[in-house]
This record gives structure tokens, sequence and C-alpha cells, in this order.
């Protein structure tokens, strides 16, 4: 997955064209691109024009009201969660977005040594039941 950073405090229309570039120019192998429902779809033109990619434009259902997962999307809500687990992550103070992208890739990196390393597949622990103590 690449990760690439725009600044908070510009708005997603104007910067949604630094991702797909970046992306391009940093990874050549990557051919389609993932972008939320919020981007027009001048974008995807260009995108295919000047790109030479895909970019397909993640939509919820017609009609959708509650809550459902949307597997493309959840790639993306899930790998957040992994980063903002860490704690330099979790409160994201940085004002130079090059800075946030090191750290994420520095997460990253973390995330799949651990994975690499541990020589067997992840485990999720169970429930804990909740012990009551008499203070006494």
């Amino acid at each position: 997955m690449a990760v690439h950073v725009v600044a908070a405090n510009i708005q997603d229309r104007d910067g949604a064209r630094r991702p797909p570039l970046w992306t391009r120019l940093d990874h050549q192998g990557v051919k389609k691109i993932w972008a939320d429902q919020g981007f027009a779809i001048r974008l995807v033109d260009w995108t295919a024009q000047i790109l030479g990619r895909e970019l397909d434009i993640v939509r919820k259902d017609p009609g959708q009201h509650d809550f459902q997962v949307q597997p493309k999307r959840w790639a993306i809500e899930r790998a957040f969660s992994w980063l903002t687990a860490h704690r330099r992550l979790a409160p994201n103070y940085e004002t130079i977005p090059a800075r946030s992208e090191t750290v994420i890739r520095w997460t990253m990196i973390g995330i799949m040594v651990r994975r690499l390393t541990r020589g067997r597949p992840a485990t999720r622990p169970g429930p804990h039941p909740l012990v009551r103590t008499v203070a006494g």
C-alpha cells in the first residue's frame, strides 16, 4: 500500500491530484488507484489521460442508510487503525506532510517486521472477564 499525505489545510478537491501523481512517480507498477467518493469525476479522467492509470471511486451502495462494510474502503480504514494503535501516530501533530509520511512508513515497517518474525499465524486474545477485587 502506498501512502501519500496531503496537508490538512488543503481541500480534498484541491489536493486530489497529488497522491495519484506521487504514486505514479514512486511506484511504477501500480496500475489501479482507489479514491473516496468525495473526489470528482474530473480526477478519474485526469488520472487516465495524464498518468495512464485507472482511478476507481469507492462508493457506497445506493439506498444505503446504515453502516455496511465496503471491502475496498475497509482495507484503508483497517490500515489507519493499525497506525493509530502506535503511540507516535495517535495524535498527529506533524506540520510537514513529508514528516507524517515518514512516520507512517516507519510504523508500517515495524508492523511488517513483527509479522514476518512472529513465526506463527496471528491470533486474537479472547474476552477478558471482569474480576472484582475487594479493597480492604
